[in-house]
């Protein structure tokens, strides 16, 4: 099944502690449907001493949220996605979204695949 968010997007939370916020996506953790947010769902890690850090301490990280609480932004809103076959044989991931009068908004986001690289089949 093909991932609705990538590594590099903008993504908006639309639900938990920090719904609204708004990040890039650092990592994708696939196996455990969850991705990390730049800023979003910052909690406090206690260090050890080591070789390395030998003082120990406190530091702020970012941790995983569930994949399906966030959604890719389209003109500054969460959008849905979906993928679509251009004739030229690529394919591409659009964002769409309804505007303030209710028309929908569609934006290329990126591309799954190439053209070269669909007509091989490989």
């Amino acid at each position: 099944m093909p991932r609705h968010i990538r590594t590099g997007d903008t993504v908006m939370v639309t639900s938990g502690n920090d719904k609204g916020a708004v990040g890039e996506i650092l990592r994708v953790l696939i196996k455990k449907d969850r991705v990390v947010v730049k800023g979003v769902n910052v909690r406090s890690k206690n260090i050890k001493p080591s070789q390395t850090n030998p003082k120990g301490g406190v530091i702020k990280q970012e941790m995983p949220i569930h994949m399906s609480n966030v959604s890719p932004v389209v003109e500054g809103k969460p959008a849905r996605l979906r993928f679509e076959t251009q004739k030229d044989g690529a394919k591409v991931r659009i964002g769409v979204v309804r505007d303030n009068s209710g028309k929908k908004i569609e934006k290329v986001i990126s591309s799954v695949h190439s053209a070269d690289a669909r007509s091989t089949g490989k």
